[in-house]
């Protein structure tokens, strides 16, 4: 979706609140059985048996996810906070970002000595970090890290 086709701020608040009261009403869609067996997870899976109650929808079985369910345009793929979430690989990436309308989730991928920079170069771009934690608690490591490797390489001069 473009930026254009986005709502402004305070209409996504109001979409927002929207979504949250129409998912509380929504059903959680489980898995046939899954009360039944414990070896069967409660993650949906699509029944698909030639007898199955909930396939045939068969009044009292649990309710099957439909388009109805799908959650309205402004809002779908917008984080609660109400940005849009942006994956961010490396320094350029975080340049990229709208701070009023976006926020960045660092990848997974990313290390602790990058990791460490875009969270500085976000917090000077006053971007909102959306997993900052690991950010915070790498950068505490790594400067122990580097701090045991100055004192290896002090020992292997003497």
């Amino acid at each position: 979706m473009n930026d254009e086709e986005r709502l402004p701020v305070s209409n996504k608040k109001q979409a927002l609140k929207k979504r949250e009261r129409v998912k509380s009403k929504k059903p959680d869609f489980r898995r046939q059985e899954s009360w039944r067996y414990k070896r069967v997870k409660e993650s949906w899976r699509r029944p698909r048996g030639i007898d199955s109650k909930m396939r045939k929808k068969v009044k009292g079985w649990p309710k099957s996810p439909k388009i109805g369910h799908r959650s309205a345009k402004e809002t779908r793929g917008l984080h609660p906070s109400g940005y849009d979430e942006v994956i961010v690989r490396n320094v350029d990436d975080v340049r990229k970002v709208d701070s009023k309308t976006q926020a960045i989730r660092i990848a997974h991928q990313v290390g602790a000595r990058k990791r460490v920079e875009i969270s500085a170069i976000a917090d000077e771009l006053e971007i909102r970090v959306l997993n900052p934690m690991k950010a915070i608690e790498l950068e505490e490591e790594f400067e122990e890290v580097e701090e045991l490797r100055e004192e290896e390489k002090e020992e292997t001069a003497e």
